[in-house]
């Protein structure tokens, strides 16, 4: 059996320099998105590998420690991330996953979760004894068409007609990172998250995403006569944007703001070199949300959250649990809701 080794990949160079040329890494594997979650909820992130400290890192599966006397204790990959696939091949997949599974007994985790994109490792997981926590769908557009096949190849009714009218509107698009852009941003993503009956994450998790991703982030607002109308947050790393919050105060959704703002990520990505615009995660029973994500682009694939242990019953549980603290939560008035986000996503992630 392989030795398994453990590193700090925000205090060991090889981690960044391993993200940086593995064909599975994400935006999700980089230092700057750790260093965001560390910072905001305290989760400190490892690696464990089959690399000595002496070699050069080949190969890499990051969790983050979450402990919590509200959810328990467990090893997550990753808090607040749409996925994390492991920067091994399958049979390094499988050592690395034995020996979490058998450090269980000696540790005060309660569980493991692995977030993956469907694919060569999650009949691995299968296999090894993971059972299915939740399921999203992942929306991706390649961007390798011409500017003007992409906006073609949108709903005629839906998009290209949306983006059409926000332009003969006057809405106007700022972007940047200023902290007076991430105030507009914050104020619609309290609208939002009020609408859909949810505590928003906390001011400094967007504060620190800002900080610790420097120029791979982006904040695209649209204005109508000065005033916030929509917003969407991109981050990029390598040749794929990433499209990961999107906000907008309802009273303006007739004007098209957010498909504007998407078409103007777009077409801003394919101009400086990206061949992916990365939509993100939808849960399965977001129809509305599916149905908009669909129109930019219909061929999906399927996010599984594997845990161990498990059992077929969990997902079961998770949805009713959904449930019931939606409907507590929209019962609560905006600043008790801003405070319970505060206070509950340390403890979920």
């Amino acid at each position: 059996m392989s030795m398994i080794y453990k590193l700090d990949p925000l205090g060991d160079l090889r981690w960044q320099a391993l993200v940086e040329r593995h064909p599975n890494a994400s935006v999700f594997h980089t230092t700057g998105w750790l260093e965001a979650v560390r910072r905001t909820y305290g989760y400190k992130p490892v690696v464990f590998t089959t690399s000595s400290p002496t070699h050069e890192l080949a190969n890499g599966m990051l969790f983050c420690r979450i402990r919590s006397w509200l959810t328990g204790r467990r090893m997550v990959s990753l808090p607040f991330s749409d996925y994390c696939e492991p920067l091994c091949d399958p049979d390094e997949f499988e050592a690395l996953i034995h020996y979490l599974q058998t450090s269980l007994d000696h540790q005060d985790w309660k569980f493991l979760e692995i977030r993956l994109i469907d694919g060569r490792l999650s009949t691995g997981s299968k296999r090894a004894g993971f059972r299915v926590k939740d399921k999203h769908l992942l929306h991706r557009l390649s961007l390798l068409p011409s500017s003007s096949h992409l906006f073609e190849s949108f709903h005629k009714d839906s998009i290209q007609r949306r983006v059409r009218r926000a332009e003969g509107a006057g809405v106007v698009e700022r972007v940047g990172r200023s902290e007076s852009l991430l105030k507009d941003f914050y104020s619609l993503c309290l609208m939002t998250r009020q609408r859909q009956n949810l505590p928003p994450q906390p001011y400094k998790w967007f504060q620190n995403l800002v900080q610790s991703m420097g120029e791979s982030l982006l904040i695209r607002i649209a204005y109508k006569d000065e005033t916030a109308i929509a917003a969407i947050l991109t981050l990029r790393f390598r040749d794929t944007v990433y499209y990961k919050y999107g906000c907008s105060d309802a009273r303006f959704n007739n004007l098209g703001a957010t498909p504007f703002l998407l078409w103007r990520a777009i077409s801003e990505a394919k101009i400086n070199g990206a061949t992916e615009f990365d939509l993100g995660r939808t849960e399965l029973n977001n129809a509305g949300l599916v149905a908009f994500k669909n129109k930019w682009a219909p061929e999906t694939q399927t996010l599984t959250y594997w845990k161990f242990p498990g059992t077929l019953a969990d997902s079961v549980r998770l949805d009713w649990k959904l449930k019931v603290v939606k409907g507590v939560f929209s019962l609560m008035p905006s600043r008790l809701l801003t405070m319970t986000g505060r206070f509950l996503y340390p403890h979920i992630g």
